[in-house]
């Protein structure tokens, strides 16, 4: 049996083996799409087995990003959740996770800026003047776009050097001659 403690500030789901959800804050029953609505909201919650207790945030978060998938347009082309699907097991599994984490935080900063320029501006423009506007920043925001290419490439990159680093010092042991940094003989 694993407990698991809900901070107070989170919002404490149970989930029922009839896979009903269960809201303890409003003492109702809640669906897939309320829980979306407190991601959206920016709501802290845990999602828990009601029987053992089991954290089971992540499988409702996956459930709702299945449904997201399913209906409407899809955000992963297929290549892409193959390719995430290839790195399970993989030993770049957990630097990959990592890599995926930042470039979204990387995304959402641009994001705020992109946010915050609508505020400054977007008020007090008519239709046509902020499309005029847009035209105007379509450069910084390909600008803005290309720097968040490159940082991700950099990082992705030196996360490949670290763990070749690691790999090089960890067989370094191994009597296999010497190997040059670049691996060529």
């Amino acid at each position: 049996m694993v407990q698991t403690s809900t901070p107070a500030d989170k919002r404490l789901i149970k989930k029922y083996p009839n896979r009903r959800l269960y809201d303890t804050q409003n003492s109702a029953y809640i669906t897939l799409a309320d829980v979306k609505q407190l991601v959206l909201e920016n709501d802290q919650f845990q999602v828990v087995d009601a029987k053992t207790g089991e954290d089971l945030t992540r499988s409702i978060l996956l459930q709702i990003i299945l449904e997201e998938e399913s209906g409407g347009i899809p955000m992963f082309s297929q290549a892409v959740l193959a390719q995430i699907i290839r790195f399970y097991g993989h030993a770049m599994q957990g630097v990959m996770g990592s890599y995926l984490e930042k470039n979204m935080q990387a995304f959402m900063e641009i994001q705020e800026r992109l946010a915050q320029s609508n505020n400054i501006y977007g008020n007090q423009l008519g239709p046509e003047a902020w499309a005029q506007f847009m035209n105007v920043q379509t450069p910084v925001l390909q600008n803005m776009m290309n720097n968040y290419i490159d940082q991700s490439k950099n990082m992705f990159v030196q996360m490949q050097e670290q763990m070749q680093d690691q790999t090089r010092s960890m067989f370094s042991v191994f009597p296999f001659g010497n190997v040059p940094p670049d691996g060529k003989r």
